[in-house]
């Protein structure tokens, strides 16, 4: 049990080894999202389907696109490494002023 946090990362590098190794030996593919493929789906139903909506604002390429995904996802994991930190300090001081 003390090396419960080791055998959990080694286990969390492995899946992604995995699904990298998995992703790059298919060839000749192309991923898209998932709002690309539900807009194909629904032009492929109804033809003259036309959005109500149009985006505020679209970034100006791809790669000012990646980049605010990316910063999303760093902002998502911050969030979640604040909240376990914060949860694993509150348990190991109520562990220190409990058996002092």
């Amino acid at each position: 049990m003390k090396f419960k946090v080791e055998y959990l990362l080694v286990i969390a590098i492995l899946i992604f080894a995995a699904v990298f190794v998995y992703v790059t030996l298919i060839s000749d593919s192309e991923f898209g999202g998932a709002d690309g493929a539900a807009e194909d789906l629904i032009y492929e139903l109804n033809p003259e389907y036309e959005p109500i909506a149009e985006p505020l604002w679209e970034p100006p390429g791809g790669e000012t696109e990646s980049l605010l995904f990316c910063l999303q996802g760093a902002i998502g994991a911050l969030i979640i490494g604040l909240f376990f930190g914060y949860y694993y300090a509150m348990k190991k001081c109520k562990k220190q002023t409990g058996s002092a």
